[in-house]
């Protein structure tokens, strides 16, 4: 059996010691392995699952030293304590040598070893300064047709956050109080990412409730939608964990998961295409905007690696 098929089976039946085969697999670039992994998608898609991947996807990102492992340490253990697998890649700078990940946030979250429910991965974002490896959205597309919680963690760079937003379901932002992130958070343009906004290291007292407070009124002055702002310690007997899974799922019930998943698989497509064809291929597409525009008009029931062919037959003819 192809290998493709075959991890996609133990996926969909629920075998989640799959998990490392289908990283190996996405982040190998042979041709070969391109066309196991076009095969591994298409089998654990919505279409072939007859449903949505039951999976709730999280984006975290934030700053360099936020605490953002320190959280996600926190935030496993309580899922865990509700009975849910949990999946993290952890998507770092690449080494300039090995191409390989360069902090290695896996080391940085504490798991028990033991736990077969618990996975984590770190991977190189490649050569770009932010932004997503087109394995990291093929692993987050496999993996949630076999764990209750997938997480993508990035930092808060470059193109991460906006581009953490095409895939997750619901996206967390984390900052930190005392060390400008607030005011960096709120220069950078990006009020339109987070579905959640964090701010850690509440044990800090004044300055902790300080930043919260600040993020609020920012937000109510920016006119911009309403977004639950919580603090959070993970330190000690941590502090607002649970609150903060409750509102995690609060979002993911009140969304429309399945446009904002058909949207997630366009741009997985046109991501995979720009990695393939750069942006020579985005100008024979008319640009970002006119690839999106033309994505949008597609049928629902495509997945990413057809998709992906569209974009490329569309670029080869020029209409």
């Amino acid at each position: 059996m192809p290998e493709g098929t075959d991890l996609a089976e133990r996926l969909r039946s629920g075998d989640l010691s799959a998990a490392p085969a289908v990283l190996n697999l996405v982040e190998n670039q042979s041709p070969a392995a391109r066309s196991e992994t076009e095969e591994l998608l298409a089998a654990v898609s919505p279409s072939a699952l007859g449903r949505e991947p039951a999976a709730h996807v999280v984006g975290v990102t934030g700053p360099p030293g936020v605490g953002k492992s320190s959280l996600l340490s926190r935030l496993v253990s309580q899922w865990r304590a509700r009975g849910r697998s949990v999946a993290v890649l952890a998507v770092d700078p690449s080494s300039r040598r090995s191409g390989g990940s360069l902090l290695g946030d896996r080391a940085r979250i504490e798991v028990d070893p033991a736990d077969r429910d618990v996975y984590i991965r770190s991977t190189a974002v490649g050569e770009r300064l932010g932004g997503l490896a087109p394995a990291t959205r093929a692993a987050a597309s496999a993996l949630a047709a076999a764990f209750d919680v997938v997480v993508i963690e990035t930092v808060g760079v470059g193109q991460s956050e906006t581009e953490v937003a095409d895939v997750a379901d619901t996206v967390v932002v984390v900052v930190q109080p005392g060390s400008g992130d607030v005011l960096q958070f709120l220069k950078s343009g990006i009020m339109e990412i987070p579905d959640v906004l964090v701010v850690t290291k509440a044990d800090l007292g004044r300055v902790a409730m300080r930043a919260l407070a600040d993020l609020r009124s920012a937000l109510r002055s920016l006119g911009a939608r309403e977004i639950p702002v919580l603090a959070v310690s993970s330190v000690g007997p941590p502090t607002g964990i649970s609150e903060l899974v409750d509102t995690l799922d609060a979002h993911r019930a009140a969304i429309d998961l399945p446009a904002r998943r058909l949207r997630a698989r366009r741009l997985h497509a046109l991501a995979d295409f720009t990695a393939e064809h750069g942006e020579r291929g985005l100008r024979g597409l008319g640009g970002r905007r006119a690839a999106e525009r033309w994505l949008e008009e597609q049928p629902p029931g495509l997945d990413v690696a057809a998709l992906a062919r569209a974009l490329a037959a569309r670029a080869a003819t020029g209409s």
